[in-house]
């Protein structure tokens, strides 16, 4: 990968090399099926921003090892566990365990839980980083996250006499990260701060999705989603900038056989988000509103080969500045040609720039397109 952007005056020049390989064997032996390998992978990364000093250029090799057997004929475990060998992190170990039961041919109960290690490449993951004129402070040298998750869920089928399917899922799930990596937007107005947190981050969360296929050629699918993610440092926990605390979705389809039209109508809300702001006059508002985004389509089959297709997306023209007076701050100076700062470096209000502001786009968290028509024709090759 090379890659070679400019965001405003600043270019961004970075360069990944991966290479992997994998050796495995498996074994059955008796209720066992037993699974034996090793692995190489090699990566060469380098950019020209502050997180990155010198190049890296690792290989890191790995053994692993899993164990799937039976416990009777409803009940299945998974065990496993690998080792990585990393120069610049030493040892990581990462056990994994999965758990079925199926108490019936409609019923489906899992359990899995495991550890996690991720090694965070801060520009390539996080484009605000060198978006807007916050100053990029990073504070240590970064190490990498880790996670520990657990996740519970139920799965059961429903069959109906007139030939109506109904799948409904839920889950149930927990993750604890130690050393995450978050952007800190609170403690200066004019600067993303990154380093490991010092405290814990948590996500937890449930869910709830079914699924309906009706004979007549009714397809109907919707799912929730409540979640809390929090981050906790020097005893205070604050909701993490940019999540939502639900989330849904739905979808409809129609099939009419006798006039080749299928209908499709989909959509998805999402609850408050805090936001990042720019300081205490900022007038936007700093948690987001419950918003919606929805579209319907038609699709015209008759033709061999071919179909015609159009609809309308964001039926409620919906877009993130309602409510605000704008969504990106100065955007009519993203070089911040206009603004005045103190000794201290903070921004000094002015007549042209009352709420003390510098450009920011972070503040952006939902499609800024509002209601749309489009058609369109799609041949299939045989």
């Amino acid at each position: 990968h090379d890659q070679n952007s400019v965001y405003g005056n600043l270019p961004y020049l970075a360069k990944q090399r991966i290479g992997f390989g994998q050796f495995s064997w498996d074994k059955s032996l008796g209720k066992h099926n037993l699974l034996f390998g090793a692995a190489a992978r090699y990566n060469f990364y380098n950019d020209n921003t502050p997180a990155t000093v010198n190049s890296e250029e690792v290989v890191i090799p790995s053994v692993f090892i899993q164990d799937e057997f039976s416990l009777g004929g409803k009940h299945e475990m998974l065990l496993g566990a690998r080792y990585d060998y990393d120069k610049r992190h030493g040892n990581i170990f990462t056990p994994r365990l999965a758990y079925k039961f199926k108490p019936s041919d409609q019923d489906v109960i899992r359990l899995n839980a495991g550890t996690g290690f991720r090694v965070v490449n801060l520009f390539t993951e996080d484009h605000a980083a060198v978006t807007g004129s916050r100053e990029v402070i990073i504070e240590e040298r970064l190490k990498p996250e880790r996670s520990i998750n657990v996740n519970l869920n139920y799965l059961r089928k429903f069959f109906t006499e007139k030939g109506m399917i109904i799948s409904l899922e839920a889950s149930a799930w927990y993750t604890y990260f130690s050393n995450v990596i978050l952007p800190d937007y609170d403690t200066n107005p004019n600067q993303i701060i990154y380093a490991n947190l010092d405290g814990k981050a948590q996500s937890r969360g449930v869910s709830l999705n079914i699924d309906a296929t009706i004979a007549s050629g009714i397809k109907f699918m919707a799912g929730v989603t409540l979640q809390d993610v929090d981050q906790t440092q020097d005893g205070e926990s604050r909701q993490q900038i940019l999540t939502e605390s639900f989330m849904g979705t739905w979808g409809a389809s129609y099939k009419n056989y006798a006039t080749n039209l299928t209908i499709d109508y989909t959509g998805n809300i999402y609850g408050p988000m805090r936001l990042p702001l720019l300081g205490a006059l900022d007038p936007r508002s700093e948690y987001s509103p419950t918003w919606s985004i929805q579209n319907i389509q038609a699709t015209y089959d008759g033709f061999k080969n071919i179909e015609i297709y159009g609809g309308i997306k964001n039926l409620l023209n919906w877009t993130p500045n309602r409510g605000n007076p704008f969504i990106i701050a100065r955007a009519d100076d993203p070089f911040d040609e206009n603004v005045q700062f103190d000794s201290n470096g903070d921004v000094i209000p002015t007549a042209d720039n009352p709420y003390a502001l510098t450009f920011d786009p972070s503040y952006v968290y939902g499609p800024n397109q509002g209601r749309r028509l489009f058609l369109g024709v799609r041949y299939t090759l045989n």
